[in-house]
């Protein structure tokens, strides 16, 4: 899998799990949880660099990457503080491990685009 097609994937991966998040999961109270969202955000914002990313430019790369990063710290955070395997723990594993593959399909990338220019 190429960087392109990982971070399609990724997106789309975040932004269900951030939409489920949100519309599938309520509160005690009945209310739904704006921060549900965040995932599904990251995940446009993925789909709206898709095209930098396809054409390997190097910037908008690095930057998906680094959101990339950010956001699976933040799940990790999130995934260790609940301590019930609820949905929200497995929307949790479900973006931990897509954000993995992509940091480890983009960090691949990296290095072959450096191995080609030696």
């Amino acid at each position: 899998m190429n960087a392109a097609g990982v971070n399609i994937l990724n997106a789309l991966v975040l932004i269900g799990a951030g939409l489920y998040g949100y519309f599938g999961i309520t509160a005690p109270d009945g209310t739904n949880s704006l921060t549900a969202l965040i995932p599904a955000g990251f995940g446009l914002l993925f789909l709206l660099m898709h095209k930098g990313v396809a054409n390997k430019n190097k910037t908008i790369s690095h930057i998906v990457v680094l959101l990339t990063l950010i956001l699976l710290i933040m799940c990790i955070m999130r995934f260790l503080k609940i301590e019930e395997w609820d949905s929200k723990k497995y929307i949790f594993l479900a973006c931990i491990l897509s954000n993995s593959l992509a940091l480890i399909v983009f960090i691949k990338s990296f290095i072959d685009a450096r191995k080609s220019r030696v």
